[in-house]
């Protein structure tokens, strides 16, 4: 394992950040209503040194949903205390930090909407997904899972799906990972933690393209793009070049910005799906093998899949419509919703 003395002998990157908060919470569910119900926070200096760890119970003031995998009931929930009662003593531990999670997107999104409801803005202004980093890395792992991250540099997890021990073995793994960054010289996959803005526990509007678990939606609307002018030519052929027109879909963290990832897309004159259907031409993600909606309905479809660098590379040689191929609505039935 990487210490300090592997690389005291180079300098350390200016450009890395000064300070890091490894966050891991547990909820009642994956959708974008779902609660938190406890939370941890593993504060590292400069180079992921422990400072120190805190850990709360949050009552979600409703179901805790599965508890046969965070283990926490009801009654255990009963007494703990609102967000709303620990998101200063939170902010404080990721005020002026980089936010450190496994699948960052996910815990960065709990958060800010959790603030959000107690009309609030988490203090953290840039991410770090170690998915992301092993990937930069090219750690030869069999998975992205934390457990596999946490095997490859020999921490013990010692109570899986608990936020506490979830976020140990994180930090604990974080640490050579980002002294093997320094040492070779690597860029760091940060992204920015945009808050969320806008938020009403009222029922609302479904937004296209989603549908929350309880039949509506509380998540502000997606940007509205402009209707691709091309029409679909058919699924991606692994190998081969993307054409004009390929309905693209997006699964999971990026290192990317998701909105710049998908704007190129749009540029390069593909057409971005917000889920996955049969008429889907490709679905990009770094994880296959997560169970997303997105990823198991393009395993059921046969859909094809590649991953971020991968998209990113065939971005640069798309193939111009087909010859003829009308702008707008191709002739015929008008082709399913996605």
């Amino acid at each position: 394992m990487l210490d300090d003395r592997t690389t005291a002998a180079t300098t350390w990157p200016a450009a890395y950040p000064s300070g890091y908060a490894v966050v891991d919470v547990e909820t009642t569910g994956l959708a974008r209503d779902d609660r938190i119900i406890s939370a941890a926070v593993y504060r590292l200096d400069a180079r992921g040194g422990v400072e120190d760890h805190w850990y709360t119970l949050v009552n979600p003031e409703r179901d805790p949903g599965p508890v046969w995998i965070h283990g926490l009931t009801s009654d255990v929930l009963e007494g703990a205390p609102l967000f709303g009662e620990i998101a200063a003593e939170l902010s404080s531990r990721l005020e002026g930090r980089v936010l450190v999670a496994h699948n960052a997107s996910f815990d960065w999104g709990m958060i800010s909407r959790e603030y959000a409801r107690a009309r609030g803005e988490a203090p953290t202004r840039q991410r770090l997904c170690t998915i992301a980093l092993a990937k930069e890395l090219r750690l030869p792992l069999p998975n992205l899972k934390l457990e596999s991250l946490a095997a490859h540099f020999g921490v013990v997890q010692q109570r899986a799906h608990h936020a506490l021990d979830d976020a140990r073995v994180l930090a604990e793994a974080f640490r050579p990972s980002l002294h093997a960054a320094a040492r070779d010289g690597v860029r760091l996959p940060l992204l920015e933690c945009l808050p969320l803005t806008e938020w009403s526990d009222a029922p609302a509007a479904p937004r296209v393209g989603y549908q929350s678990s309880y039949g509506h939606s509380s998540w502000r609307p997606s940007r509205k793009r402009p209707p691709c002018p091309y029409p679909n030519p058919g699924r991606y052929a692994p190998g081969g070049r993307l054409r004009q027109g390929m309905r693209v879909a997006f699964s999971g963290d990026t290192s990317t910005e998701r909105e710049l990832l998908e704007d190129r897309a749009v540029e390069a004159g593909l057409h971005v799906a917000t889920s996955v259907s049969r008429l889907t031409s490709l679905l990009v993600t770094n994880d296959p093998h997560a169970s997303t909606s997105k990823a198991v309905k393009a395993a059921a479809y046969g859909t094809p899949v590649v991953d971020e660098a991968a998209f990113t590379q065939l971005l640069g040689d798309v193939l111009p419509a087909a010859s003829g191929a009308a702008r707008g609505r191709p002739p015929g039935p008008a082709p399913a919703s996605e």
